[in-house]
């Protein structure tokens, strides 16, 4: 079999470089994906019995200030504008996440949190994020206080849970992501574009990939047909350790386990996400009619439960991108970049962990 183009992943990655594929080179294009279903982790279906839209390897919510990747997907679905607002349960308190100035007055007294909210705001300003671990390098007494309190509470188990190890010892962009927000504003994002696709991302992914150049052929393992195709350009959005046999050795990801429950109520919870840092195994659960504000009288939420990633077990969810991780990611990519027409992107394929509109955006300035 041959073919001028070979995608592997038919995930947002995948589907977007072969849409970039089609229109700009006029090539054909041939997408497999080992799973039986396009849209990678961002796929989602219909529960028959209750019509509602379940995100089957958990909540998706796209954000982005990028307006060339806004305006690219907008292409091929409408939105339903989605603000995610999610709450943690802290202490007793179902709290805002991140923790701001509105989760202070939730939690302490009213003096005390006014105490703080005025240092805060006097040493770091309004509107300001801080990453936690910055946070509890300040020498004054409050704002240490505050810190540690913020930080065995909301940081500390969570992400011993979610990731497997204390938050100094993973990246600190990934820490990052989840800072102390020094405002009222109870958004979890501040992108100024925001929401869900009104049909679905898998929908979403189907009108991307609609295009008479491209063809996608699911239930096929690259590793079982590469002997038998013959491509002039290969782009894999696989894991890149695969793609070499684990040659080097394995590159470690977190994995996730999900109980998806239907629920005879109309509603289970306040709000779509709600993180449970300190109480129980799971670290969150998602109640999915909230996403495209679907109406039933019954609901359907997933528990999460982190889970080490093993080869044939689960799938690879977050890249552990620790220093001796990368330091193998970039042997990899040097054997990579060893290979003739041969290209690695996406989450796995790039091992990084990015949100969707960047994925996005470094397939749209990817030359071809």
């Amino acid at each position: 079999m041959k073919v001028q183009n070979l995608i592997v992943g038919s995930g947002l990655s995948g589907a977007v470089l072969a849409r970039k594929i089609a229109e700009e080179k006029k090539e054909k294009v041939l997408i497999i994906d080992r799973r039986n279903h396009i849209g990678g982790n961002v796929y989602d279906y219909k529960d028959q019995e209750t019509n509602i839209t379940i995100h089957k390897y958990g909540p998706h919510v796209f954000h982005t200030s990028i307006k060339e990747v806004w305006d690219f997907l907008s292409r091929f679905t409408k939105w339903h504008y989605f603000y995610l607002k999610p709450l943690a349960f802290i202490d007793g308190f179902y709290t805002n996440l991140p923790f701001n100035i509105n989760s202070i007055y939730k939690i302490f007294p009213n003096s005390l949190a006014s105490s703080l909210e005025k240092k805060l705001i006097e040493i770091y300003g309004y509107n300001i994020k801080v990453p936690i671990l910055k946070l509890k390098e300040n020498k004054d007494s409050d704002i240490n206080f505050v810190a540690n309190y913020i930080y065995e509470k909301v940081f500390k188990n969570y992400t011993l849970k979610q990731w497997g190890l204390k938050p100094e010892e993973i990246d600190p962009n990934v820490t990052a992501r989840v800072p102390i927000y020094i405002s009222r504003d109870n958004g979890y994002f501040q992108d100024i574009y925001q929401g869900i696709p009104q049909d679905g991302y898998t929908k979403m992914i189907e009108n991307i990939v609609n295009h008479p150049l491209i063809k996608v052929q699911l239930n096929t393992d690259f590793k079982d047909v590469k002997k038998n195709i013959k491509y002039e350009k290969l782009f894999y959005t696989g894991a890149i350790d695969e793609f070499f046999d684990y040659e080097l050795g394995e590159l470690p990801y977190r994995s996730l386990e999900f109980d998806i429950r239907v629920e005879n109520k109309e509603f289970f919870q306040e709000s779509a996400v709600v993180n449970y840092p300190n109480n129980y195994d799971f670290t969150r659960i998602c109640e999915h009619k909230y996403f495209l504000d679907e109406k039933s009288n019954s609901t359907i939420i997933s528990i999460e439960y982190p889970k080490n990633f093993q080869i044939g077990i689960n799938e690879r969810y977050y890249p552990i991108n620790n220093l001796d991780n990368q330091n193998k990611y970039m042997s990899y990519l040097k054997m990579a970049n060893n290979l003739h027409n041969v290209h690695f992107l996406g989450r796995l394929g790039d091992y990084k962990y990015y949100d969707m509109d960047k994925a996005v955006d470094r397939v749209l300035k990817f030359k071809i």
